[in-house]
């Protein structure tokens, strides 16, 4: 199995792959929309870690720029009913950070937004993703917008403001802007406040 590719960029195909290199061998590597954007100009070295999926008709080799978006991509396509190429989009449209933490805080609006991806498969993703990523290795830290704030204390914020009826888009702005620590009502009223400030 192959996990780690260094070679040199050959192209960029319409197919979202990069062709590289490797001592003279061209390796076809699918991988997410910002990385297929960002991999450099032909000739430049390029180095990825790499998902060889097996197929009874094929051999895939998926490329990430990071060991945690690797990770990412497998717990994803051993959740239900998710193959490898709505993996590949939800990882074109979420940061392994951004994925961890729409999963911790059960925000289906953020996975909605992956095309693809309808309530009913957002909300399989939260409850499969739970036990594949590996939730407890991460801290508030490496959470944006989550430093110091406990993941059910942010969860409950979410799901009061959901009540409210407040939008999506809306609440992630309000959680983004929270303080690095606070009780859930002392949490919860600086969120109101800078909606209302915002509406």
């Amino acid at each position: 199995m192959i996990g780690w590719l260094r070679g040199e960029l050959l192209a960029r195909t319409l197919e979202g792959e990069l062709l590289v290199d490797v001592g003279g061998v061209g390796y076809r590597v699918s991988v997410p929309a910002p990385l297929l954007a960002r991999a450099g100009e032909q000739g430049d070295e390029v180095r990825l870690h790499v998902h060889t999926h097996v197929r009874e008709d094929a051999i895939v080799l998926y490329g990430f720029a990071t060991a945690d978006e690797r990770r990412c991509f497998e717990a994803l396509v051993g959740a239900h009913g998710v193959g490898p190429s709505l993996a590949l989009a939800v990882l074109s449209m979420l940061t392994p950070a951004d994925l961890t933490r729409a999963v911790m805080e059960e925000d289906l609006g953020v996975l909605c937004e992956v095309p693809g991806v309808g309530r009913k498969t957002a909300a399989r993703l939260v409850l499969d993703l739970r036990s594949r990523l590996e939730l407890s290795a991460l801290n508030g830290s490496e959470v944006p917008g989550g430093a110091g704030v406990a993941p059910n204390a942010r969860a409950e914020v979410r799901a009061a403001l959901v009540e409210l009826g407040y939008g999506p888009d809306e609440i992630r702005r309000a959680l983004d802007g929270m303080p690095a620590e606070g009780a859930v009502e002392d949490l919860l009223r600086q969120a109101l406040r800078e909606l209302a400030a915002a509406r």
